[in-house]
């Protein structure tokens, strides 16, 4: 996107749902290629750029999501952005909506057997119109790969959901996004599929409202802090890199 935003090691697009939504109506018009939509949150800031090959999939997404609030307070420090959250979690049922109105078809690729199932039947009642073309858990093993792209192609599916966690979701697209001959949009939405099935309860509402689902997450499950514990660097990274702008500034 030409407004993509840098924060610190990675980016994001200023977007909000329904342009987000208008930005898929169009990859789903052309018929060049895949379209890519991945989550930016400050997790992937410092897990991104130690992957050469994952760090150039990522900057060449042709969406990034404001996933987490922390890109969204980030853009608002760093580039006055008036960002709202676009969660890849609730992204899925957008796409979703848009899929059943305009007649597109889907496939669900990632999650547990069980777990994939689930989630498809939940979606089916949800939308009674949309069509799940196909579906298959994440647990292939890569000399299975040339069948399910096989699959893929032949359902004619327009829209990829890729649920196999992050980074292996985006390593994924990278290698095969070029064997892709109908799909136009591929969003990777980590465990999504486990919260559709209902294994995994999201937040309430009230404190999604407050931008507070982290940390409901975070008391829900505990070994999560492991990830969580690069939030406050994040912070503070953030901060120094307002201050030194701020300093800069004054300089000239």
């Amino acid at each position: 996107m030409k407004n993509r935003l840098d924060i610190l090691n990675i980016w994001v697009d200023p977007v909000n749902r329904e342009q987000a939504v208008r930005l898929v109506e169009k990859f789903l018009a052309q018929e060049a290629r895949p379209h890519s939509i991945f989550a930016s949150n400050p997790e992937k800031n410092f897990t991104v750029p130690k992957d050469l090959d994952l760090y150039k999939t990522f900057k060449e997404a042709d969406l990034l999501l404001p996933d987490g609030i922390g890109m969204v307070l980030a853009a608002r420090i760093l580039h006055k952005a008036g960002l709202t959250r676009v969660p890849g979690s609730e992204f899925i049922f957008d796409l979703c909506r848009l899929a059943e109105i305009k007649g597109y078809k889907i496939f669900l690729y990632g999650a547990k057997e069980e777990v994939s199932r689930a989630a498809a039947d939940k979606l089916q009642k949800q939308y009674p119109d949309l069509v799940i073309a196909g579906r298959e858990n994440g647990y292939l093993k890569e000399p299975e790969m040339p069948d399910l792209i096989g699959r893929i192609n032949e359902s004619g599916a327009e829209i990829l959901f890729i649920a196999l966690g992050s980074p292996m979701q985006e390593k994924w697209y990278a290698v095969h996004k070029n064997e892709l001959t109908h799909v136009r949009v591929c969003q990777a939405i980590g465990g999504t599929l486990d919260t559709i099935a209902g294994n995994v309860k999201r937040a309430p509402e009230l404190w999604c409202k407050f931008s507070l689902e982290w940390l409901y997450r975070l008391l829900s499950e505990p070994k999560r802090i492991k990830r969580q514990k690069v939030l406050p660097v994040f912070a503070i990274m953030i901060l120094v890199r307002k201050l030194k702008a701020m300093l800069s500034l004054e300089k000239k």
